[in-house]
């Protein structure tokens, strides 16, 4: 039996490379080998015990690569062909992918819903944090990668893109909307980014870190406020001469930074939540109003499938969306407990790690 190297979760603080072996391709599925991946912040979630997965789980779920095999049903590809897969992998032919939420998917329920139930890679099923992965429903899920793209220009778009892209639709913003995004890590420059894209005219980023305030300015984003020397709410009700804005993006999963978020809308604005929460949330009375501010709170899970990653690399390969500058850190397959290591306490300004084989 063929083998090959794989990030495997242990157990909670430990995520180990082991030998695992070469996945059996079944009629709907298709064989990847990776060529290039990266490591998330729910990974890290993953690690610390605060989402729980199966003891034993390669973790991961943004995968690029190469179709290594079909499977007997799946058409429309072939092998050798340079791919991308989303974080969410819908079947395609549930209640709820055909009612527009994929990533609620399940296709084995008898009302076809389940919870988040599209993320299966890293979560329900192996990921792709390894030399292969198994793609589920090859058809729904696989897109070719344009020749004049390298991987690391479409390496953000299985998750940290389309999610932060979900954080600025699911907020609906609007031209000549003002935005805030609290937390400037991967997703929240991607947020920011989608926000410009669809049609914001001031995007307000809030952050300390510099490396992260530094791509933001170059991303375009218009302020950016260091919550460490101001009072964030403070200071968005200042630049917006009291009003507040119109979507605020919640991108880290704090209790401090949602309510701040609530704190900057203005009323009848929208906040828009992509947090990982890892314990209850705390609606303050004033902050809601006591329900009569006309205000709406909306989570997104990151959308999937092939379509989805077709309008974000189409979006990548017009020069609109360049993601580029948020690999800092490279590393070896055979590295990637180091990687988890640097990217898992935030060191050296590391924002997106790429790992190869």
């Amino acid at each position: 039996m063929a083998r090959m190297m794989a990030a495997v979760f242990a157990e909670p603080g430990r995520i180990v490379l082991e030998s695992r072996p070469v996945p059996d391709v079944g009629p709907s599925d298709a064989l990847v080998r990776i060529s290039t991946t990266t490591i998330c912040g729910t990974d890290v979630h993953i690690l610390r015990g605060e989402y729980p997965v199966r003891k034993g789980l390669i973790v991961g779920h943004e995968p690029v690569g190469i179709v290594e095999k079909l499977g007997s049903q799946v058409k429309g590809y072939k092998e050798g062909q340079r791919v991308i897969a989303g974080a969410i992998t819908p079947s395609g032919h549930s209640y709820a992918c055909l009612c527009g939420q994929p990533s609620q998917d399940g296709p084995d329920t008898r009302h076809g819903f389940k919870p988040a139930g599209g993320w299966r890679f890293g979560n329900t099923i192996d990921g792709c944090q390894a030399e292969f992965v198994l793609v589920p429903d090859a058809m729904a899920n696989l897109s070719p990668v344009p020749g004049n793209l390298s991987d690391e220009q479409v390496l953000m778009c299985p998750d940290i893109m389309s999610t932060g892209f979900a954080g600025a639709e699911s907020g609906q913003v609007r031209i000549g909307d003002t935005v805030a995004v609290f937390a400037l890590g991967p997703i929240g420059l991607c947020a920011a980014l989608g926000a410009r894209l669809m049609g914001a005219t001031t995007v307000i980023g809030v952050d300390t870190v510099p490396a992260r305030m530094a791509v933001a300015r170059k991303l375009g984003i218009d302020h950016v406020v260091d919550f460490r020397k101001v009072d964030p709410v403070v200071a968005i009700r200042e630049l917006t001469d009291g009003r507040g804005v119109d979507v605020a993006v919640e991108a880290l999963g704090t209790q401090q930074t949602f309510e701040n978020a609530l704190r900057v809308l203005r009323p009848g604005g929208t906040l828009s939540s992509l947090g990982v929460y890892s314990g209850d949330l705390r609606i303050p009375l004033d902050a809601f109003t006591a329900g009569l501010g006309d205000n709406k709170i909306v989570t997104s899970l990151c959308p999937g499938g092939k379509e989805r990653m077709r309008r974000l690399m189409a979006a990548v390969a017009s020069g609109r969306a360049n993601l580029e500058a948020l690999v800092t850190h490279r590393f070896r397959l055979a590295d990637i407990e180091m990687a988890y290591d640097l990217f898992a306490h935030q060191r050296d300004g590391v924002l997106k790690v790429a790992i190869t084989p």
